[in-house]
């Protein structure tokens, strides 16, 4: 590990010199809106210096004299405040950018066939890797098979991660490599998927995928800021000025230092360490910290409880409705979980725990109810990341223990032909249910997930507010009684996504002494008919005051 205290130095000093001799920038005649507590506030200009907002213009008034500014006429297009992705994996999508793509494939053969096309076009991998695909789509609705992968690659490796990252399909060379055998066993919370032999099929569920994942070389460090940067470039057009990277290890979080202390973030990002992870307990002993510019913040870990949904990984409280004595999977027992939990909030560290399931989300909600008052943490403010599948009577302990829910709306604009079969009827009342908890007073942070969906923020407003896929399907919105209204949809993307990672004083909304973090759009969000939201594109984006996108 590097000294992270000699790279905050060098972050601070180089930061420093960035802004040193900027000049203060006015931008006149934007369509603006800005939110404050329950209310959208418009204005009509914004003037900054460096990278703080020293005034806001609400009403239509004669702009203060400001002879030595940057002038820029924003065309009245409508400006935003910078949007933020509350869960999202900038490594894996950036990988995923260089991978056979295999999402929305209807069935496994469309699978194959762009695998094909990817190997062909990249003949000098060791490895053939991919991800999106999702069996709930396909024709058949089965997991996939080695075989399928063998005919095409009898002596290459190809592994294909499933389109939430919980499950990966191997093909037979795949599985030789990493010496799986009908003994061998899964690890506790993960899964193969067996023939009716007993052989594996080439299907590795949750912790079992670590069997393939480990013959597979990881990034160097190089690699990763090259995987890294690409990746935020394309976020930042997507119109995303800051993101929670839900889930990283100590070297890249040595990569992202590096990239801070040079000047190379283009994107704010909130680094959250993965437990257990190598060198997870050393890691945390250096402490909460915040690059110079605010950048770079480390002030949390993320821990999973339980799989996903799709996988059938999620950990319920009773059978899956397709599959009878199937209840999904717990990934830590109870005491290896607390003490992950523990031992971060002992350190002052936010915990945000993965609980897709009901079982899951009230283990999170019972375990974090009774460590809160042992660590006296409330004030860390807490997560439970998906929160997807919640028991009626657990959605009012969000609020009641001061823990965020941290969603991602196109989950169930995915999820909405798959959930029923999963849940039933019953179970389905407390799924996906965002309106259930902001009547409860609970904090939502709006996120993607990507790259198991989108990263596209307009996606998850549109679906927010909709709760219809891009076709504008289901009529009316599925389960519509959850939806949101546009100011909220917008507040979780903005100022309850800044308060989820204590930046609520800095970013989030548009007023004097915050950061410069803004966007530019191509039409106006609360005008425009809400099935046109998704199609809304990015013309500008701005992070402490430079501007780091334009769509020219």
């Amino acid at each position: 590990m590097m000294k992270y205290n000699q790279l905050i130095l060098l972050t601070f000093l180089t930061g420093f010199t960035a802004f040193t001799h900027a000049k203060t920038t006015l931008i006149t005649n934007v369509n603006g809106y800005t939110i404050k507590g329950d209310e959208i506030k418009k204005f009509h200009a914004i003037k900054f210096k460096n990278d703080v907002i020293e005034q806001v213009y609400h009403r239509q008034k004669t702009l203060d004299k400001c002879a030595k500014c940057i002038v820029i006429d924003g065309k009245g297009k409508t400006m935003l405040p910078g949007l933020i992705d509350a869960h999202g994996h900038i490594l894996s999508y950036g990988e995923s950018l260089t991978q056979a793509d295999l999402t929305a494939t209807k069935t496994v053969d469309e699978a194959v066939e762009r695998v094909l096309r990817y190997a062909q076009k990249n003949k000098s991998l060791t490895w053939i890797k991919g991800r999106g695909w999702n069996q709930t789509q396909w024709l058949k609705n089965t997991f996939p098979t080695a075989a399928s992968l063998d005919q095409y690659f009898p002596d290459k490796p190809v592994w294909l991660r499933r389109v939430d990252g919980h499950a990966g399909w191997a093909n037979s060379k795949a599985m030789q490599l990493a010496g799986i055998t009908k003994q061998t066993k899964a690890p506790h919370g993960g899964e193969i998927i067996r023939d009716e032999n007993g052989n594996a099929t080439g299907v590795f569920i949750d912790n079992a995928m670590k069997l393939i994942e480990q013959k597979i070389a990881p990034l160097t460090l190089e690699e990763q800021k090259t995987v890294l940067n690409n990746a935020m470039n394309a976020l930042a057009a997507l119109g995303l000025t800051s993101v929670h990277d839900a889930g990283i290890d100590s070297q890249n979080l040595e990569a992202f230092l590096q990239m801070s202390a040079n000047n190379k973030l283009p994107i704010r990002i909130n680094a959250m360490l993965y437990l257990p992870s190598p060198s997870w307990q050393q890691t945390l002993k250096y402490g909460t910290f915040s690059t110079n510019g605010d950048m770079l913040q480390f002030n949390s870990v993320k821990i999973q409880a339980d799989g996903a949904l799709g996988s059938r990984g999620a950990a319920l409280i009773k059978d899956y409705s397709d599959k009878h004595g199937h209840r999904g999977l717990l990934l830590h027992n109870n005491k290896d979980f607390e003490r992950y939990v523990t031992t971060a909030m002992k350190a002052g560290f936010q915990v945000n725990t993965h609980a897709i399931g009901d079982n899951a989300n009230k283990l999170v909600l019972d375990s974090y109810e009774q460590l809160i008052a042992k660590t006296n943490t409330r004030h860390l403010r807490h997560r439970v990341e998906h929160a997807q599948i919640l028991q009626l009577e657990d959605i009012p302990r969000f609020s009641e223990l001061g823990v965020i829910a941290s969603m991602q709306a196109t989950h169930a604009t995915s999820d909405k032909n798959m959930a029923g079969d999963r849940l039933g009827d019953k179970r389905l009342k407390g799924a996906y249910a965002w309106r259930k908890l902001l009547n409860a007073d609970a904090i939502i942070a709006a996120g993607s997930d990507f790259p198991v969906e989108s990263p596209n923020p307009f996606f998850g407003l549109h679906a927010s507010i909709t709760r219809q896929d891009k076709e504008n399907l289901p009529e009316g919105g599925w389960m519509s009684a959850e939806k949101m209204t546009r100011i909220e949809a917008l507040r979780t993307f903005t100022a309850d996504a800044a308060y989820a990672s204590h930046q609520e004083n800095i970013i989030g909304t548009l007023e004097p002494g915050k950061k410069a973090d803004f966007i530019i759009i191509d039409r106006d969000y609360f005008t425009m008919p809400e099935q046109d939201i998704w199609k809304t594109k990015v013309l500008e984006t701005w992070v402490n005051g430079k501007r780091i996108y334009i769509n020219e």
